[in-house]
């Protein structure tokens, strides 16, 4: 008899997928790729040159993306052109810049407050 997946079991693995998918933002490479893409799909050797990357490097990154459904390829040729799998991702990708950029402005702002205050001692 064949045991049904249960709603935890079915959750949990959407945790698992939403967590190996956000590994695709854990490594800078692959965030420039993410926002070259962003405007048209490209070559690989175009992406090398753009983000002055190795190819084998980057060979690396576009497979990872690919393999998680960030990318989608096609050949042409002796080209292989890249491009986003959905363009929803980049919605995930910007709002999480816009936090980065928010703290780091937070930041900023404290760190010159408290300069003063210490130059006012």
């Amino acid at each position: 008899m064949r045991k049904q997946a249960s709603h935890s079991d079915m959750e949990f693995e959407l945790y698992r997928c939403h967590a190996d998918m956000c590994k695709v933002f854990s490594h800078p490479t692959r965030l420039q790729i993410l926002n070259v893409l962003r405007e048209q799909e490209l070559a690989v050797s175009d992406l090398a040159e753009r983000l002055g990357v190795a190819m084998g490097n980057l060979s690396q990154h576009l497979n990872m993306m690919k393999q998680r459904r960030v990318l989608v390829s096609r050949k042409e040729g002796n080209n292989v052109y890249y491009r986003l799998a959905n363009r929803k991702m980049l919605e995930a990708f910007d709002l999480i810049r816009e936090v980065l950029l928010e703290q780091m402005q937070r930041e900023s702002i404290l760190v010159r407050h408290m300069e003063r205050a210490q130059t006012r001692r």
